[in-house]
Order: C-alpha cells, then sequence, then structure tokens
C-alpha cells in the first residue's frame, strides 16, 4: 500500500503545482505582455480615471445619452457577479412583459419616433452585459439624443459613424456600437454637466 501511494503523492504535488501555480502564472504573463489593455479588464478613461469597461454594459437611461441594451442581471443591472441571460423562453409572459415596458420607456422617450424598434433596444443578451448596440439601434435613439442635447441629427450620426465598429477579422460578428464609448464622446462634443 505505502509503495502505490507516494507516486500517487508525487504526481498529486506535481499536477497540483503545474496546474494550480505554473500554469496560471505563464497565462497571465503571456496576457499582459500580448494583451496588456484586455488582460487588465479593457478598462476606458476619461480624465486618468477609470469610468468603465468596453465589455461590460453600464446602465444609461437619461434622454440625452444612447441607451444599451436590456440587462438580465438582477438585482442591479449589468452586475458581472451575476452575469447570464434571463432565460425567458418566446412565449413566456415575463418577457412579453419586459419588452412591452422597454417599447413603452423609447416611445415615452421620444413619442415622435414611429420608426420600429430594433430588437436590440428590447432585448437582453445571453450574458445580461452586453457593452454594444447595433448602428440600426444607435440610429433610432438619433433624433433623441440630438435633441436632448441641441445637436443636429447630422452631428449624431456622424459620431454613431465614428463609434461604430467593423465585424471582427471582416467576417465574424455584426457591426455594433459600443454604448460607453459613443456617450464619451457626446460628452465631449457636448457635457451635459
Amino acid at each position: 500500500m505505502k509503495n502505490s501511494l507516494r507516486p500517487v503523492l508525487v504526481l498529486f504535488v506535481f499536477l497540483t503545482v503545474i496546474t494550480g501555480i505554473v500554469y496560471p502564472l505563464v497565462v497571465t504573463a503571456v496576457g499582459q505582455v500580448l494583451f496588456p489593455h484586455q488582460a487588465s479588464g479593457s478598462f476606458i478613461e476619461k480624465d486618468g480615471k477609470a469610468v468603465g469597461s468596453e465589455i461590460i454594459g453600464q446602465q444609461f437611461d437619461a434622454p440625452y445619452y444612447f441607451w444599451g441594451r436590456l440587462s438580465a442581471t438582477t438585482p442591479n443591472p449589468y452586475n458581472a457577479q451575476n452575469s447570464g441571460g434571463s432565460n425567458l423562453s418566446a412565449t413566456n409572459p415575463a418577457l412579453a412583459d419586459e419588452v412591452k415596458g422597454r417599447l413603452a420607456a423609447l416611445h415615452a422617450a421620444d413619442p415622435s419616433n414611429t420608426t420600429p424598434v430594433p430588437v436590440d433596444l428590447v432585448t437582453s443578451s445571453g450574458s445580461g452585459l452586453d457593452p454594444d448596440i447595433s448602428p440600426a439601434a444607435a440610429a433610432y435613439q438619433a433624433a433623441r439624443v440630438a435633441k436632448a442635447r441641441g445637436l443636429s441629427e447630422q452631428q449624431i450620426n456622424e459620431l454613431i459613424a465614428q463609434n461604430t465598429s467593423g465585424r471582427q477579422l471582416g467576417v465574424l460578428g455584426e457591426r455594433r456600437v459600443n454604448v460607453l464609448k459613443l456617450n464619451l464622446a457626446l460628452d465631449q462634443l457636448k457635457p451635459m454637466h
């Protein structure tokens, strides 16, 4: 028994050191060297202070800001510790109520906008943390933001175009607009505070 226990313990300690210490240190070091911005949280800074992350959405509900996707995290929106989709099926009345509530909020914020509402403005993403919206969702909100900021719709549309990212590697995913970056660009163009 002693003869067979010793190799097992040695293997256990060896694998613990390799997988629990060496591997995480190597991966962290490689990440910091090759991708320092992403490995450090993809923070966006304003005046030398972190104001958010490129990869986690934030709650915006003032009419002079662009609004992002709904967050499925509860009880607080965009809570990374509670990441996950709502898991509500298309036939679930709770999903229909959530969509109706968001539609009502969008129409109340801009009653004159009669264009169809892009789906990403009334649904949450699989993670509940999505920081991006589609260019169509940004364009849908352009008139409201322009009016609230006292800017022309053309200025807002130019800002949307400047903050639209293309597909990854030209083929993966869809074009998208990071809501935090767009709102920071709005504040730089015409501050509201």
